[in-house]
């Protein structure tokens, strides 16, 4: 077999420009995450409402990603790209500026709009990249997902200590010098035809769907996002309401919000240098020796046990002890994310890998409206119960993960 073509100077830097872009969104996404509740609760707003602010970015990224993919074939990847990093960044400009609730709702919704351009962004995977280029390229979206998700809210505790409008600044910045570079740098990919392989596309993706073991992929990713982002979009205010009640008391509110802002921060950190460490130097080992199968299994039960006992750490008020639960979480996620991703790879043919990993990625989106939908209401029931339900959300996905093959190496696995 002769060895694939390196990427042209143009190839890398549109790789580049695409794992920018990416990146930059989860980034902006995960940059409001810890002050996003105490700015709605600033306006009177329940855990229930402050959690639906999430959801809706989320709702409106899962509801327009193929829109925007669409559009990519008619009109162009390249102004596509650029109309919708200009969106996301007046989304995040409107929240920083924001006044009352209904602005906050409207700026997160404005801001998923232009963020859910990964349909666009895939489509410039496919443009710049060879069939056998193609998994590594699509790879790439998946590892600026991993990062920004990871990085932002950790980024953003940090500088909401300064203020409740700085996270939202700063992902406008980001945002803003996302687009400029995209404008120099960003050539137009699209080549003739293009609507008509995407028509191919759905019909594929139809056909990966019918794989047994990618359905049972497709739950786990599904039931894992969703506890995940369950769990994160209530962290910032189980701290408060746990470690910093006086928060909570109007005449105490500002110094309350930067101690938890503070706090999260720390946990955070923690979370995701513990993924760093976990998938930058031990999930390659590891998926070798014992297969993504069984690290599934693994790293899943890994993360029920962490959701579940983090709540019973937090109530021994010692904040290192619920950080060390955190930790254990990040561990687990650390193992099943990647191990997901790469048995989803490998349980389709070659031609089929941007098709089976675009559907993942639509999974995780819908866990990322469906947690953070129910994360609030599930708080004011109780402290301990959103990580609880996350718990079991999660034990579903050890149950299904049970059931899953290890393909023989260097061969795909296409059985029904």
């Amino acid at each position: 077999m002769t060895a694939s073509p390196a990427p042209t100077r143009l190839s890398r830097a549109t790789l580049g420009i695409v794992f920018a872009t990416v990146f930059m969104d989860l980034l902006g996404f995960g940059l409001i995450i810890p002050i996003q509740s105490y700015y709605a609760e600033s306006f009177g707003a329940r855990p229930a409402v402050v959690t639906l602010i999430g959801a809706a970015y989320s709702l409106m990224q899962f509801v327009f990603m193929p829109f925007w993919g669409r559009l990519s074939d008619r009109i162009g990847r390249r102004p596509v790209m650029l109309f919708s990093i200009f969106i996301s960044f007046s989304g995040f400009m409107l929240f920083a500026y924001a006044n009352s609730l209904w602005m906050l709702f409207a700026a997160r919704m404005l801001a998923g709009f232009g963020n859910a351009n990964i349909g666009a962004a895939q489509a410039v995977i496919a443009d710049s990249t060879g069939p056998e280029d193609r998994a590594k390229g699509m790879g790439m979206i998946g590892m600026a997902f991993g990062l920004g998700f990871v990085i932002g809210p950790a980024l953003g505790g940090t500088l909401g200590q300064y203020s409740l409008a700085a996270p939202a600044l700063a992902a406008a910045g980001l945002s803003a010098a996302n687009w400029i570079w995209a404008y120099f740098m960003l050539p137009e990919t699209r080549r003739p035809g293009a609507e008509a392989e995407r028509k191919h596309h759905t019909e594929v993706r139809k056909e990966i769907l019918g794989i047994s073991q990618v359905q049972r992929l497709m739950v786990i990713s599904l039931v894992i996002t969703t506890g995940f982002a369950l769990m994160e979009q209530v962290l910032a205010m189980y701290i408060e309401r746990a470690f910093v009640p006086e928060a909570l008391v109007p005449a105490t509110a500002a110094l309350g919000h930067r101690t938890a802002t503070k706090l999260f921060t720390y946990t955070m950190l923690s979370v995701g240098l513990t993924m760093a460490v976990v998938q930058g130097g031990f999930i390659g080992r590891l998926a070798r020796k014992y297969g993504e199968a069984k690290l599934i299994t693994v790293g899943s039960a890994l993360l029920v046990v962490g959701m579940v006992a983090m709540p019973l750490m937090g109530e021994t008020g010692l904040f290192p002890l619920m950080v060390l639960a955190n930790m254990l979480l990040a561990v687990g996620s650390g193992i099943t994310t990647p191990s997901v991703t790469g048995l989803l790879s490998r349980s389709v043919g070659p031609d089929r890998q941007g098709a089976a990993l675009g559907l993942g990625q639509s999974m995780s989106a819908l866990g990322r409206v469906l947690g953070p939908a129910a994360a609030g209401l599930l708080l004011e029931v109780g402290l301990r119960v959103p990580f609880w339900v996350g718990g079991l959300l999660v034990a579903v996905g050890v149950v299904v993960s049970r059931g899953l093959r290890q393909p023989e190496p260097g061969g795909g696995q296409h059985g029904h």
